[in-house]
């Protein structure tokens, strides 16, 4: 199985910014769209953000349209999630995955040829 590996979560007061890191080092990101998720604390996961492929098209929740930004390096086989005004809401587990990127939802390949990954922690905390 697949896997991707998720980095730069951690603790930050409400209004601060985080970015997030999504990469593989075993095959190449570039074929697949890409979609954050996270998981609060006692909810399901619920996706965050998604990015074609090319990086051309990108859409968000509505919780965090305007303040978290989707992008992708291919050149270095990563996925970024910039995470602004952080609000405490925005705590839990960010993953990233391959992505069915019009509903933003995880793509039938997750389960099948993909794991998720471990994840990373946000916590938003006064």
């Amino acid at each position: 199985q697949l896997q991707l590996v998720e980095s730069g979560g951690g603790l930050v007061q409400p209004g601060g910014s985080l970015r997030l890191s999504c990469s593989a080092s075993t095959f190449t990101l570039d074929h697949y769209p890409i979609g954050w998720f996270r998981q609060a604390p006692g909810k399901d996961r619920e996706g965050v953000s998604c990015i074609t492929s090319s990086g051309h098209m990108t859409n968000y929740a509505d919780s965090v349209k305007g303040r978290f930004t989707i992008s992708r390096d291919n050149a270095k086989n990563t996925v970024y999630l910039q995470m602004n005004s952080l609000k405490l809401d925005d705590t839990g587990i960010y993953y990233c995955a391959p992505a069915a990127f019009s509903q933003c939802v995880a793509s039938v390949l997750v389960g099948r040829d993909f794991d998720w990954g471990q994840g990373t922690r946000v916590t938003v905390s006064s």
